[in-house]
């Protein structure tokens, strides 16, 4: 018995052993304590569940800088598999899953977008923005993104037209996840007022995070919540105020949408140490079972709306290793777990929304609104038409 209970003690200790080299490999310590008083939001309302599900892409053709060719083959399996293997499947409002690409500046080719666009105009999704970038300064930045945002409403048609400006309104997602300089090391920014220049530029989210096991990860989990920017100090999103029902947006906030972070204790590695759900998807973590109700369960909300949850995960769509994951039989699977779990109209109701619709969704909260978050996809920035603008088809 004794040593029985002495072989008990040694394997505890060496799993806490490993979980301790987890946290500080993982960098761990700068969200777990948030985490481990974080409290899911639990509907209580008697009404059924509404599962708000966005999939997010850093969908970067040029990635490790291929081939013209292969950025071609790239792209063109997202637009020849998506639409299959997604249009086997509806949410309880009858839409297809959507894909929001989130596109590098970097990267453009109109080639490539044009074909992303017919995509899109099928109702398989919309483009965003993303940008990779170091040592930037604030005007060049301003530039880049204001720019950006009219070639890809000019030539594309895509991205809304806020109906308050008249121009162009967008979400970010930071490559390297160095949103607003965050990078301990200064690393992949170098914009300390970053939140102020993306809400200058028409930004109406960010979709950044989570970003763990970068350091560039915030110490708020879990979380739809206002940034309010410090333009002399990096990192200013590490902490903010949450969206509320009934409550004011601040001024100069800038609204984040995190996607789940957590400890899965159903998802351990060796059977022993819990695995880091960090909502990131590809061939060495796979959307399965485990992953999707612990998604589910971290209950992100908008404060004084539980029954309404959000769910927003990420993907590098373009990587030849996760193409069978993103585009086959494991995407297949999650959503058919989705919707045979998530959607049986008495404790859940399904919605596959976009970036832009589930912004919209929050805002309603925000305002007020309840019942069927359906009714709210395009509450604040519309649709996108899908088409260039009048001025692009004239300079044909």
């Amino acid at each position: 018995m004794v040593f029985f209970v002495g072989l008990l003690l040694v394997g505890l200790g060496l799993a806490g052993c490993a979980i301790a080299l987890m946290i500080h490999r993982k960098n761990a310590w700068v969200w777990l304590p948030s985490w481990i008083n974080y409290k899911p939001a639990r509907n209580e309302t008697g009404g059924p569940t509404h599962l708000i599900f966005c999939f997010v892409d850093h969908f970067e053709p040029m990635w490790e800088r291929p081939s013209y060719e292969k950025e071609v083959e790239r792209v063109d399996r997202w637009v020849t598999q998506y639409p299959k293997m997604a249009g086997n499947h509806l949410d309880a409002d009858g839409f297809h899953p959507k894909h929001s690409f989130f596109y590098p500046i970097e990267e453009y080719r109109p080639e490539h977008l044009e074909k992303l666009r017919v995509l899109c105009a099928q109702g398989f999704g919309e483009v965003e923005i993303h940008l990779h970038h170091e040592n930037d300064t604030s005007e060049n930045l301003c530039t880049t993104l204001r720019d950006f945002a009219d070639l890809l409403h000019r030539e594309h048609g895509f991205l809304p037209i806020d109906p308050k400006t008249g121009k162009p309104s967008y979400s970010f997602i930071h490559g390297n996840w160095s949103l607003d300089n965050s990078h301990p090391h200064g690393d992949w920014c170098g914009v300390n007022d970053e939140i102020t220049v993306l809400q200058q530029t028409g930004c109406y989210a960010d979709f950044t995070l989570p970003s763990a096991p970068s350091p560039c990860q915030t110490s708020q989990v879990n979380s739809i919540y206002y940034a309010i920017d410090n333009p002399l100090h990096p990192k200013s999103h590490n902490t903010g105020s949450p969206v509320a029902v009934g409550k004011a947006m601040p001024d100069k906030g800038l609204m984040l949408i995190q996607g789940p972070l957590a400890l899965n204790w159903k998802w351990r590695k060796f059977g022993l140490i819990p695995r880091i759900e960090n909502s990131d998807v590809r061939r060495t973590s796979p959307p399965i079972r485990e992953r999707i109700d612990c998604w589910v369960n971290q209950g992100i909300s908008v404060a004084g709306r539980p029954e309404w949850v959000f769910v927003k995960i990420h993907t590098h769509g373009t990587q030849e290793s996760d193409h069978d994951v993103l585009l086959g039989a494991s995407a297949d699977l999650m959503y058919t777990h989705l919707e045979k779990h998530y959607n049986d109209g008495k404790n859940f109701v399904l919605h596959y929304v976009t970036a832009r619709e589930m912004y919209n969704i929050a805002k309603a909260a925000e305002a007020g609104l309840a019942d069927n978050p359906n009714a709210y996809r395009d509450f604040v920035l519309p649709k996108p038409t899908f088409q260039k603008s009048a001025e692009a088809t004239c300079a044909l």
